[in-house]
Parts: C-alpha cells; sequence; structure tokens
C-alpha cells in the first residue's frame, strides 16, 4: 500500500473502508459475500451487526435489491445463498447524474440549451383600470 492510498484512508470515510473499519472488520467480521459491483458485505460472528464495504465511492443506492433486504434485517440469509433473482422492475444502479451534462432539466429550466417555449404564461399582469 502506497503512502498516498494509506493517506486516502485515514482521512476519508467515503471512499472504500476506513483504516478503522478495515481493522474492525479484519477482528470481528465474516465474509458474507460480494454483489456484481464489487462491494463485500460482513457480518460479526453473532450475526447482530452487518456491514458493507463499497468498491469505490460510498453509496447506499449502489446497494443491490436483494443485499439491501438483508442489509436491513428483513432476511437473515444473504442472495448468494438463497439463489435471488431480481424482479423484472427492479432496475441496476446508476449513478446521480446532478451536477454533470447528463442531469435532469425540467421545462422552463434556465439550464435547458434550448428553453421550451411557454404555451401560456404563468401569470397576467394586472393593471388598476382593468384595461
Amino acid at each position: 500500500m502506497g503512502v498516498k492510498s494509506f493517506l486516502i484512508q485515514v482521512f476519508t470515510w467515503w471512499n472504500g473502508a476506513t483504516v478503522g473499519t478495515r481493522f474492525f472488520t479484519w477482528r470481528k467480521g465474516v465474509k458474507v459475500g460480494e454483489d456484481e459491483q464489487g462491494n463485500v458485505y460482513y457480518q460479526t460472528k453473532d450475526g447482530k451487526k452487518r456491514w458493507v464495504i463499497y468498491n469505490g465511492l460510498a453509496e447506499a443506492s449502489r446497494i443491490p435489491p436483494g443485499w439491501h433486504g438483508w442489509m436491513h434485517y428483513r432476511t437473515d440469509t444473504p442472495p448468494t445463498e438463497d439463489g435471488y433473482v431480481p424482479h423484472p422492475w427492479e432496475k441496476p444502479h446508476e449513478d446521480n447524474p446532478t451536477g454533470t451534462p447528463a442531469a435532469h432539466f425540467p421545462p422552463g429550466s434556465l439550464y435547458r440549451p434550448q428553453p421550451e417555449p411557454v404555451a401560456r404564461p404563468a401569470h397576467e399582469s394586472w393593471s388598476p383600470g382593468g384595461e
């Protein structure tokens, strides 16, 4: 491990796991499984605590539905053991596009490259004479 990666683990919590998490995992963790994104899931030997070490940035939406159920104690059997198959309506993870060119800009947004013309104004001007 290089100096840079060591410093990143010491001073950042959002990129993989910190040194404290790795130490706790080494002492008390039992690897339960891994998902298709490379996230690794652990629990304590008695099964009372569960956690994930993300492969990259720590973003909770990167946990697939099957593992989400296991992480939140909805099931005691991890998806690697029960043959979990996602439902057709469960979509794979997509990164949050906020702040990128792929972000969603609703109609009328000033950030749309070509604003759509408004069919009618949102309000009408009032004049005291009623004209």
